[in-house]
């Protein structure tokens, strides 16, 4: 009996470490591409800017023309947007380096604890500003008639190309989080459960 539950236990100490290998390899890989999504959306954004000459006016057949910049820092919903997917960017790649490192900075086990609420955190941050620039862009877009707001898509095309652009690296970037986000939970879970397990384990001579 004692022979086969030492087997058993080695059985399971050898399999272990090598899931937990690959599960931590497809989650540096998931880490990466959403940082690298978060990044793009966020110089995408700060650097969208579209100068044009538009009439603005006619004073009997002579048109008044005015030049004008649209800009990201016009509009506070594309301000918090490039400051949520920065944020979520350096939290991707201090976790990436955490990842890297590995039980060096475990932390006696917080890090198990912690990282899972920082991609909690990090997945309602970017969630609020993707949806918030999004609701902008459908209202540059198509406008509202309602409270007669008038669109300016048709203005200032490459603006709206370009911010659309970053919102969909943005939206990427938050489903890959809410998916490493999720397996974050469930090994936190599972990690809990195998600590029970053991410690309540009662060796026979």
């Amino acid at each position: 009996m004692a022979s086969e539950r030492g087997e058993k236990q080695e059985t399971c100490h050898g399999k272990v470490p090598l899931t937990r290998s690959k599960l931590d390899l497809v989650l540096l890989l998931l880490r990466l591409l959403a940082f690298l999504a978060t990044l793009s959306a966020m110089v995408v954004m700060a650097l969208n800017k579209q100068t044009k000459t538009i009439v603005v006016a006619t004073i009997g057949t002579v048109p008044i023309r005015a030049t004008l910049t649209a800009k990201f820092q016009h509009t506070p919903a594309f301000v918090f947007f490039v400051i949520a997917n920065g944020n979520a960017s350096l939290h991707n790649l201090l976790m990436l380096v955490v990842g890297f490192m590995g039980p060096k900075w475990n932390f006696k086990g917080l890090a198990h604890l912690a990282i899972p609420v920082l991609d909690l955190m990090n997945v309602a941050i970017v969630s609020g500003g993707a949806s918030a620039a999004a609701f902008m862009g459908q209202l540059g877009r198509d406008g509202n008639s309602h409270a007669r707001w008038n669109k300016i898509c048709d203005k200032f095309d490459s603006f709206c190309d370009q911010g659309g652009g970053a919102m969909i690296a943005s939206f990427v970037g938050l489903m890959l989080m809410t998916v490493i986000c999720s397996v974050s939970i469930i090994r936190l879970r599972n990690h809990n459960g195998n600590k029970i397990i053991l410690d309540s384990s009662v060796v026979v001579p």
